[in-house]
């Protein structure tokens, strides 16, 4: 209200402010799952399960049985 006698313009109900937002709902950088250093890479073919190691990302892997590019579970 621009001079405190209830003349300013009105706004458009409850949660107009900051922070009522949706968000990404708890995801990690870029929409991703945010997985950490373990876990495992797979094959999305066979279903080879295969230890991820830190550093060495899961899609530039290939599944020891069929040659395929792993995943991320």
């Amino acid at each position: 209200m621009p001079r405190g006698d209830g003349t300013g313009p009105k706004g458009q109900g409850p949660g107009t402010g900051r922070g009522m937002g949706t968000g990404a709902g708890g995801q990690g950088r870029r929409g991703g799952s945010a997985t950490g250093p373990g876990g495992y890479c797979v094959c999305p073919s066979c279903g080879e399960r295969v230890a991820h190691q830190a550093g060495n990302p899961c899609y530039e892997q290939k599944c020891p049985k069929c040659g395929n590019t792993m995943t991320r579970e």
